[in-house]
């Protein structure tokens, strides 16, 4: 008689008792069973050639200044955005290293953030509370991550000024708590339109009225927060020559034209999803997504990955840092900053295979963009990259001095999107920027935020 492994949906014991006797069977489980519960999956699964092979030399490199630390915020790609606009800094100023304020920008992102979040409101007042869409806004109005897009929002809007001028608070770096509040004056407010529409049928223009005193209590909150932004202020320093440098007066956007002198329309955000749903060549938006309201929407083109490693080695080799998102998580050990699809032998320490692709990992939400990093250099070998050098924002205990290293095989399963010159763009994909963009669905895994902590 057939022993009886399952009732339907139940798990019998039966059940348990084959799978206890298929672990018996395997001598090699017991002590690897007692060496990961003792030391954890990653130190017994890890390749020891892995750190031997992924060494920090690079055949091309470009000079960056001292890594910066994020702390318990998620600003990396704040972070990383300002550690492009850096170098231009420290080039046009003679400067050996340098570092633009980040709560700054921090500051107006929140602010931003909250009014594009109460007019996505005004704009779904007739949606259930209950439906998808409002349970989306609802979730996290002023997270701390953003897109490339989002910041180039703020640079345009507001400029940039030196990180001493608007220097870190505790809650700059410490986010957490500030975002709770500011989160729940928001939903506070959110609740408080969208009843004045139903009960009362208040119009457009008095719940307009009403978003301005909202957005009144934000800007107060930042400010206990972060502090009041500076509309000017004096810019002194002393170059790698010994020369002392003083200007008086200098706005946020006089410092962006004077030395950034960086025209950041020229860059375009390139994306690898080989999902069946997002045809290469083509561009997309997302719906839901971004900042300031009356800027730029954010706007990817997707590309084969081929293009994608072409146009990112292009922008390197002509001396220019890239802004880039990935999936951090994914293979890395921190202490070592090594990214690299050979660390871990999970299979061969669990006895199970993981074998989903790139685009299934999208499509069953086991990876999206999670952090945004700069490449600031690359280690090529007869013509191929062989691994990239990698500028992080979590501070100098990571990696090497805070750098970390990346192998090109992680680069083809966990990068999504590098942000390069137009000029790198075969005439094809120029040409494919100028059709208009597909949208996608807020929740969409093109549609995830870099901040990662």
């Amino acid at each position: 008689m057939a022993i009886e492994l399952s009732r339907g949906n139940e798990i019998t014991p039966e059940l348990i008792a084959l799978y206890q006797e298929g672990l018996a069977s395997r001598p090699q489980t017991r002590p690897l069973m007692n060496a990961i519960m003792k030391n954890g999956i990653q130190a017994v699964a890890m390749n020891p050639q892995s750190p031997i092979a992924m060494q920090y030399t690079f055949s091309h490199e470009i000079k960056t200044g001292a890594i910066t630390h994020q702390k318990q915020s998620g600003r990396c790609w704040l972070f990383a955005g300002l550690n492009v606009l850096r170098v231009a800094v420290a080039k046009v100023c003679n400067l050996e290293s340098f570092e633009l304020s980040q709560n700054y920008m921090m500051f107006w992102d929140k602010f931003e953030k909250a009014n594009y979040f109460l007019e996505s409101i005004l704009e779904t007042l007739d949606e259930a509370t209950e439906s998808r869409l409002i349970a989306w806004l609802l979730m996290s109005p002023v997270q701390d991550g953003g897109q490339w897009d989002m910041f180039v929002n703020l640079v345009d809007k507001y400029g940039v000024v030196p990180k001493h001028v608007m220097p870190e608070t505790f809650h700059s770096s410490q986010s957490a708590v500030m975002n709770r509040l500011l989160t729940a004056r928001l939903r506070e407010s959110a609740a408080r339109l969208r009843d004045l529409h139903r009960q009362g049928g208040a119009t457009l223009e008095v719940l307009r009225e009403q978003k301005e005193h909202m957005l009144g209590d934000i800007y107060r909150m930042l400010c206990h927060f972060l502090g009041e932004p500076p509309t000017a202020f004096d810019f002194e320093y002393r170059d790698q020559d010994k020369v002392f440098h003083r200007v008086a007066g200098v706005t946020p956007h006089a410092f962006v034209k004077e030395y950034v002198g960086v025209d950041l329309a020229d860059y375009v955000s390139l994306i690898h999803a080989p999902t069946a749903d997002k045809p290469f060549n083509r561009t997309y938006t997302v719906k839901y997504l971004g900042n300031v309201k009356g800027g730029r929407d954010v706007l990817y083109l997707n590309i084969t990955l081929d293009d994608l490693r072409a146009a990112t080695l292009a922008e390197l080799q002509d001396g220019e840092p890239v802004w880039f998102g990935c999936d951090v998580g994914k293979m890395l050990d921190r202490d070592s900053g090594i990214m690299d699809m050979a660390l871990y032998d999970y299979e061969g320490a669990l006895g199970v295979s993981f074998d989903l692709t790139k685009a299934q990992r999208l499509e069953y939400g086991e990876s999206q963009m999670t952090h945004a990093m700069v490449f600031t250099g690359v280690h090529i070998v007869d013509g191929v990259p062989v691994r990239w050098k990698v500028e992080n924002s979590w501070g100098k205990e990571p990696g090497n001095e805070g750098f970390f290293v990346m192998s090109d095989d992680w680069f083809g399963e966990y990068m999504y999107q590098v942000v390069v010159h137009k000029k790198q763009l075969p005439p094809a994909l120029a040409a494919a920027l100028s059709l208009p963009p597909i949208a996608l669905q807020p929740w969409d895994p093109m549609g995830s935020l870099a901040m990662t902590d």
